[in-house]
């Protein structure tokens, strides 16, 4: 993170000014500035600013001087103007998109500084600074969303209970199998019953009168 802020900072370059008529106030800022005099700097370039707020130069300028005092949300509108006044150049356009850049990610605003290192590389694609920043923005965000999805799954496994373990069913106790009969058994038994019908016919016979002898006359 050490290395990485101190390219940040190492980027915050002034433009130089054109001739114009902030141009005094606007190049007694760069000068305070470069003695890293940031407070001063900001002085004058706000001075700058009242006398011509549509400067691309003090506007950005203010930016870095603002960045340099760990302001980053006021820079980040500074450069934000600067990149509205769209002047011709290129280079100047993509170094306001990258120190946006910076100071959305000093910020912590991950996602919104990577759109602006993107937007800087489309204006200047040969710039390797902002070609690291991207890089390393990227590979930040890559490990917030790991760690944010690390957590969400701690989180979620804290509030869900344990799976209770479930009662033993009582299992069915299987029916005792009825033995079989054997044939032989089978016709024993049949024999008996037939034996003891008969038995029964040849008794009843028996005890049964006789209707078919004639009875004697008694006189």
């Amino acid at each position: 993170m050490k290395k990485i802020i101190y390219i940040l900072f190492m980027s915050l370059v002034v433009v130089p000014v054109a001739a114009q008529k902030e141009s005094d106030d606007v190049r007694a800022g760069n000068k305070l500035y470069k003695s890293s005099k940031f407070t001063d700097a900001e002085i004058a370039y706000r001075k700058g600013l009242l006398k011509n707020p549509r400067s691309f130069e003090a506007n950005y300028n203010l930016g870095n001087a603002l960045f340099r005092q760990k302001k980053y949300s006021e820079a980040l509108e500074r450069y934000n103007n600067a990149i509205s006044i769209k002047p011709d150049e290129k280079e100047k356009i993509a170094a306001a998109f990258h120190n946006t850049g910076n100071s959305l990610l000093l910020d912590n605003k991950i996602e919104e500084s990577i759109k602006a290192y993107e937007m800087a590389l489309k204006k200047n694609p040969k710039d390797n600074e902002t070609r690291y920043n991207l890089a390393y923005a990227q590979a930040l965000l890559k490990k917030q969303n790991k760690d944010k999805n690390k957590d969400k799954k701690q989180d979620q496994q804290k509030q869900d209970p344990k799976p209770q373990p479930q009662p033993q069913q009582p299992q069915p106790k299987p029916q005792p199998q009825q033995q079989q009969m054997s044939k032989d058994n089978a016709q024993q038994i049949l024999d008996a019953l037939q034996q003891d019908e008969k038995n029964a016919q040849d008794k009843a016979k028996k005890q049964q009168p006789r209707t078919n002898k004639k009875a004697e006359k008694d006189w």
